[in-house]
């Protein structure tokens, strides 16, 4: 299923719905099973919404000086600046209308971001307070596009060498990569009936965990992650039964993600989010049912308390807190998650 069918399928929000459910606000919500439990603050952002409004909140990361950076399409301010406790600090961005991935990357001693525009069609390095450094357009060198509007960037992951992989996963699902300039190395994944092929390529990073990196690529429609080499080579699936996954996010030994809907109920805001450890096993779920295993295969998860809409990232600050974005959601600020140690 496409953005565009997705959608349809959905109700918008739309007028005032900009404020977390009362219930949410008025109890103490606790969240996950295990060592990853979390405590919800649905009030985290202090952004004066007169002035600052968010659309879709669709990425978020925290840079070196502590500060978390969200990504929203609202193109009167597409990148809005918080300390950690929520304080707006400052805004930046006014033509990304479909601003959706936001990478951070450390270049030889200087962060800067990639952001994919899905409207643009274009993945856009910047400077970390908005500057832009390169423009990456539709890859016709694959071979695989005729016109800019068959390329639908979602996100980015960057190589420790520079290397830029960008997935195309409102598009035809390949995963593009290029040297630092930006010249074209090769493709792979894209559509199709083999393993190695992906459907809904909505997000990409790099996993070091186990020393060599190797990449995680979203095949959300298929309730899956799959792990390819460097170069491109399929290795194998992460399954996930009942999530719609979003983009991977790697934070010590642990990768977390946004689980934009439960697949038993599509259309249905039915969002939440989901923890792997080490070895890619569930160990919890935020939101969600408890994950359990029968004879080594993880059983459907799905969405079991109504704290989410349709999240769509999460950001793992350096004191282990979680910040959740959501798209579809009433135009809702990000909430924080504060770990229960």
């Amino acid at each position: 299923m496409n953005r565009k069918a997705f959608l349809q399928n959905t109700a918008l929000g739309t007028i005032g719905a900009i404020y977390a459910p009362e219930w949410l606000i008025k109890n103490d919500v606790i969240l996950g099973q295990g060592k990853k439990r979390y405590k919800l603050n649905t009030r985290w952002s202090q952004a004066d919404v007169a002035k600052y409004p968010v659309n879709n909140c669709h990425e978020m990361l925290q840079d070196r000086k502590g500060r978390i950076l969200l990504l929203t399409d609202e193109t009167k301010n597409n990148v809005i600046i918080y300390d950690k406790n929520g304080k707006y600090l400052n805004s930046w961005g006014t033509e990304y209308p479909g601003a959706h991935g936001l990478t951070l990357f450390n270049e030889n001693g200087t962060e800067v971001l990639f952001i994919c525009d899905n409207k643009r069609h274009q993945v856009i390095k910047t400077t970390i307070d908005g500057k832009v450094l390169m423009v990456l357009d539709y890859p016709k060198e694959t071979g695989e596009y005729t016109k800019a509007d068959e390329y639908i960037p979602t996100e980015t992951a960057i190589a420790a060498n520079g290397d830029i992989y960008v997935v195309d996963g409102y598009g035809k699902d390949f995963v593009i990569q290029y040297d630092a300039k930006g010249r074209y190395i090769r493709h792979f994944g894209g559509r199709g009936t083999e393993a190695k092929h992906l459907k809904n390529a909505h997000g990409i990073c790099i996993d070091k965990r186990k020393g060599k990196p190797v990449l995680i690529v979203t095949s959300r429609q298929q309730n899956a992650f799959k792990r390819y080499t460097m170069e491109g080579v399929y290795l194998d699936s992460i399954e996930l039964p009942g999530a719609w996954v979003c983009r991977p996010v790697i934070h010590g030994d642990y990768l977390h993600a946004a689980v934009l809907q439960s697949n038993s109920l599509q259309g249905k805001q039915s969002g939440f989010v989901t923890i792997l450890d080490k070895n890619n096993k569930v160990v919890s779920n935020l939101a969600g049912s408890d994950p359990v295993y029968n004879g080594g295969q993880l059983q459907e998860m799905s969405q079991s308390l109504k704290v989410f809409d349709y999240p769509h990232d999460v950001c793992i600050d350096d004191e282990e807190n979680m910040y959740v974005a959501q798209w579809n959601s009433g135009k809702v600020y990000p909430y924080k998650l504060e770990l229960i140690a």
